[in-house]
């Protein structure tokens, strides 16, 4: 019984180990560079486990420790006959993993720092993602919580005043608004977070018909670019450990990638196999993936005999250009939120002008 109680104990905080690694994707980082380090001066890859689980468990005095637990288990793992990617199986998402996978037949200490940097990447891109739309999003709100108050409590006391009034014109809409409000509370609030769904569906899931348009114009673009970054961050870090690009495409193409990405992935390949290179290729899916630009260096340098070290600094610059990119993008957005702002407060002003000059005209009337 006290067995049974251990064991479920042990898995507990081995699942929980495992969901606070893979969550923690900073923490995995700072473990990929200190074992690259010592790999780099020559420790074999148990004795750097080792001595990164003496760090992680405090020389055995917190064995509960996430990290310490989660090296502990790929010890055992690689003890059983597992290669170092096949020990973090479960640990780490799929993308680092056929990124270290690499590493377990040629050169992990360089597989671990191409890792790194593809994850940096991914990271840097997806904070700057979430910055670009946040605003704009909490400046909608505003709007709606404008149009809220401005129907709930401004409007109705003006329409008590003069009771049966007729109103016409811009005064009208404002009546009308408040009426709507009255009757749909749920409806108003409801219309930002079914929108922010939609397009949030639509980012990974659409990707035929119009998304090759779409993908020009914000918010598309910015996902567009995000993935398109990703991508070519893996892909060139696989290339350049001595992956052929046909099958680094197709690996990309793991369990993680989007429908989005997948489509774009397949029409390549047809390409690729009917003998273009990568640059041909996605020009001739015309798909504009991962970026028009991009495309065409891409047909130059894959003629180059130093392919893999232009495809590595063309990602890196890329990344480069895309924060910028995007924060041009991100302040469309917001000017785009500013002015629905700016339409909404002189809509509500024009309208209560107009209220106030129909009241006085009934009230003259009624007397």
């Amino acid at each position: 019984m006290a067995a049974n109680g251990m064991s479920f104990t042990g898995n507990l905080n081995t699942f929980y180990a495992r969901a606070m690694v893979r969550l923690h994707s900073e923490d995995r980082l700072e473990m990929y560079r200190k074992l690259a380090a010592l790999l780099k001066n020559r420790f074999s890859l148990m004795d750097a486990l080792e001595r990164l689980h003496q760090i992680a468990s405090k020389d055995g005095k917190n064995n509960e420790d996430s990290m310490a637990l989660a090296i502990t288990a790929w010890m055992t793992q690689i003890r059983n006959g597992s290669t170092f990617s096949e020990a973090l199986s479960g640990w780490a998402p799929s993308t680092e993993l056929l990124l270290l996978s690499v590493g377990d037949v040629s050169n992990l200490e360089t597989a671990l720092q191409h890792t790194v940097r593809v994850v940096e990447g991914m990271n840097k891109m997806r904070e700057l993602v979430w910055g670009a739309v946040a605003y704009p999003l909490f400046l909608m709100s505003m709007v709606i919580l404008l149009i809220w108050g401005v129907a709930k409590f401004m409007v109705p006391p003006m329409i008590e005043a003069v009771p049966g009034l007729k109103w016409k014109g811009i005064a009208a809409t404002l009546v009308d608004l408040s009426v709507f409000v009255d009757q749909h509370p749920i409806l108003l609030f409801s219309v930002l977070p079914i929108i922010v769904v939609c397009v949030l569906i639509t980012f990974p899931y659409w990707k035929g018909a119009g998304r090759a348009t779409a993908d020009k114009i914000p918010p598309w673009s910015i996902y567009r670019t995000f993935i398109g970054v990703s991508w070519l961050l893996a892909l060139s870090a696989l290339v350049r450990a001595g992956m052929p690009v046909s099958r680094a495409v197709r690996a990309l193409m793991g369990n993680e990638a989007s429908p989005y990405l997948k489509y774009r992935l397949n029409r390549t390949l047809l390409y690729i196999n009917n003998g273009d290179n990568l640059g041909e290729a996605l020009y001739h899916t015309h798909l504009g993936f991962p970026d028009e630009e991009v495309v065409g260096d891409l047909r130059i340098y894959a003629e180059l005999d130093t392919f893999q070290e232009a495809l590595e600094n063309l990602a890196n610059g890329w990344l480069e250009s895309s924060i910028r990119d995007i924060d041009k993008k991100a302040a469309i957005l917001n000017g785009v939120a500013i002015l629905m702002i700016a339409a909404v407060i002189g809509w509500v002003v024009w309208g209560t002008f107009e209220m106030q000059n129909q009241m006085v005209s009934g009230m003259g009337l009624g007397g």
